[in-house]
């Protein structure tokens, strides 16, 4: 009976969870599919609408120091709350947004909303494992691909009905909502986590000290307390972290945004085909995370980390060297396959390392995710788009040199520790 109750526990906690992920997804998604029809109604150019979307990537690169503060203070339940009706205010702002300027702010408050809740839904997603020593990482970034897929599809349905921007936005706010209030009453409770580390460390100080120490503790323990609350220099493991995840968005945003070019221009696909490249992409990509938790499971995440950026490389080496629409679709195949499963596994480990630690590999992420592509344009611009997707299969090997630094936690240990 008790072990029926402690599944129902982990499963409402993990729809609870997956339903912020799906609300990520969704909301991104949403503007994203009417850029179009902002461009048109706000009169823009082409640098302008680069630089709107540019201004997304500054404000969730530019939200680490906020997030993390947020973080300390509100913990995770209650930032991710707040984060999600925020991000679906911001679409009706930007339906209404009357001018360019007034556009540009909108947008860079969506970076900041959605910095604020990739970290707290994260950490929800972390302390989910830990608490129940199961594994759920890899899921819940597939509901996220799941919401995108729904706002695609919603955005579709909204055109044809009507062309008014507003309305659209309106719909996809009230779902938001709906999606938010499902998730608040089974989210994970709010840890404060500075009151239990300075119970921890207050335990750990009575243990091993003598009366004396223990006073003089106690007399430094304000300025101990301040410590603890304020930022610290990222440790080693973290940079190494934000390494793989950098290198991993890379790779991802990368093949979202060229494998159809490359499709066409490379491998010579016909205008039927070259769509291919992008879904072969997001289908194994979604594939691989229903069942990635499986495969942490079985052999721990480092590994799964390491031989599946190896494989991802290696498989766009591959499609390269081979040329041709059919390897090419197979070596996207392996891209997706392999990568999938970097920035669940990565969160994973940040977020076990603390507040700090995944708001930095968080902001760290989506800088890689939003820079990457246009840096493999320059690249491609200078040289060719050959030389361009090579630089993506070498990102996808510095995720394996970095995940060999990182000290990962499988899931035998994380079973261990709640037994304990």
């Amino acid at each position: 009976m008790h072990k029926l109750l402690v599944r129902d526990e982990f499963r409402r906690a993990q729809l609870a969870i997956a339903a912020l992920f799906c609300v990520l997804g969704f909301q991104y998604a949403t503007w994203a599919a009417r850029l179009p029809a902002l461009k048109s109604r706000l009169d823009l150019s082409e640098a302008e609408l680069g630089l709107l979307l540019m201004a997304c990537g500054v404000g969730a690169a530019a939200s680490f120091p906020l997030v993390a503060a947020l973080s300390r203070r509100w913990g995770s339940r209650r930032l991710a709350l707040l984060s999600a009706l925020f991000l679906g205010v911001l679409l009706l702002a930007l339906a209404a947004a009357p001018n360019y300027p007034v556009a540009l702010a909108v947008m860079c408050a969506d970076g900041l909303g959605v910095g604020c809740l990739n970290v707290a839904m994260n950490a929800q997603g972390a302390a989910l494992e830990s608490r129940h020593g199961r594994t759920a990482m890899s899921q819940l970034h597939a509901t996220f691909s799941a919401g995108s897929l729904g706002a695609a599809l919603l955005a579709s349905g909204m055109s044809a009905l009507s062309p008014s921007m507003a309305l659209h936005f309106g719909v996809a706010t009230v779902l938001i909502l709906l999606l938010t209030l499902y998730a608040q009453p089974t989210l994970l409770p709010d840890e404060q986590p500075d009151a239990k580390a300075d119970a921890q460390t207050d335990s750990q100080t009575d243990s091993q000290t003598d009366e004396q120490s223990t006073e003089e503790s106690s007399a430094d323990g304000p300025q101990a307390d301040e410590r603890r609350r304020t930022w610290s220099i990222p440790s080693r493991v973290t940079l190494w972290m934000g390494g793989a995840m950098v290198f991993g968005t890379v790779a991802e945003g990368a093949m979202n945004d060229w494998s159809a070019l490359y499709m066409k221009e490379v491998a010579e696909a016909s205008a039927r085909l070259a769509p291919l490249g992008i879904a072969v992409v997001s289908v194994m990509m979604v594939l691989a995370r229903l069942f990635a938790d499986g495969w942490r499971t079985k052999w721990g995440d480092g590994r799964v980390v390491r031989v599946g950026s190896v494989l991802s490389a290696a498989g766009l080496a591959f499609a390269l060297l081979a040329g041709g629409v059919v390897p090419a679709l197979i070596g996207f195949a392996a891209m997706g396959l392999g990568i999938a499963a970097v920035t669940p596994c990565v969160y994973v480990a940040a977020a076990r390392q603390g507040p700090d630690a995944l708001a930095l590999v968080a902001a760290m992420g989506t800088t890689g995710l939003l820079a990457g592509p246009p840096v493999i344009g320059f690249i491609a611009a200078g040289t060719s788009l050959v030389w361009g997707m090579a630089a993506v299969a070498v990102s996808a090997c510095l995720v394996s040199v970095c995940a060999a630094r990182i000290r990962w936690t499988g899931a035998a240990e994380v079973e261990a520790e709640v037994k304990v």
